[in-house]
């Protein structure tokens, strides 16, 4: 199974809010979903951003692949760069032979 984290769309006609959610990939955005991670309200002024940074960091570990929206969430909250902090960086194994 290929978890996401992902927007799904709250709110009333014209005025979104959004849920930042841990979901599937293959269920449909408004579907079922495993886990609320955060909100998002665009429409706030400035925009409001809540994002458990513990629950994202979990799901981030355990492979969530985020949306380009998620993930410029997750910088502004912080969690991303955490995240960039604790992942262990690649191995560069030099081959003889190989250029």
């Amino acid at each position: 199974m290929s978890v996401k984290l992902r927007l799904m769309r709250m709110g009333k006609t014209k005025q979104p809010t959004y849920r930042v959610v841990a979901a599937d990939s293959r269920s449909p955005r408004d579907g079922r979903f495993i886990e609320i991670v955060g909100t998002y309200a665009p429409r706030a002024e400035p925009s409001v951003i809540n994002i458990d940074n513990a629950k994202a960091l979990r799901w981030l570990g355990e492979g969530a692949q985020p949306t380009e929206r998620v993930e410029k969430l997750l910088k502004v909250s912080g969690a991303w760069d955490e995240f960039q902090a604790t992942k262990p960086a690649k191995k560069v194994v030099d081959r003889p032979g190989h250029k």
